[in-house]
């Protein structure tokens, strides 16, 4: 019973995302939407899992609200690019640590 839960989470989760606007009446197009709904997900829920434990759990339109549209800055200055975060921004240390698995910094 606990497999069929997690199914049930995982369509109603993806129920609010792309599969909910399928493209066309092509087989074929719809297909490869869902394909690409499919590996999104996965990518979100990864991302989650990186970031923190309330991440892990939360649902992907929570990570997209987070972790994903980031009201940054980007910055160009002696060649570099620099993200400025929001100051006081509430996920900052959940958006830092999936940042810095996912990044990080050069090795000397």
């Amino acid at each position: 019973h606990r497999r069929h839960t997690i199914v049930e989470q995982v369509i109603a989760d993806m129920k609010g995302g792309p599969p909910a606007h399928l493209p066309s009446g092509d087989f074929q197009a719809n297909a490869a939407w869902l394909a690409l709904a499919a590996i999104t997900h996965n990518l979100m829920r990864a991302l989650g899992a990186l970031a923190s434990t309330f991440h892990a759990r939360a649902t992907t339109a929570t990570i997209r609200g987070q972790l994903i549209d980031v009201p940054a800055r980007i910055a160009r200055g002696a060649r570099r690019l620099t993200l400025h975060l929001p100051r006081n921004w509430p996920w900052q240390d959940a958006w830092q640590q999936m940042f810095a698995v996912l990044h990080p910094p050069p090795r000397v």
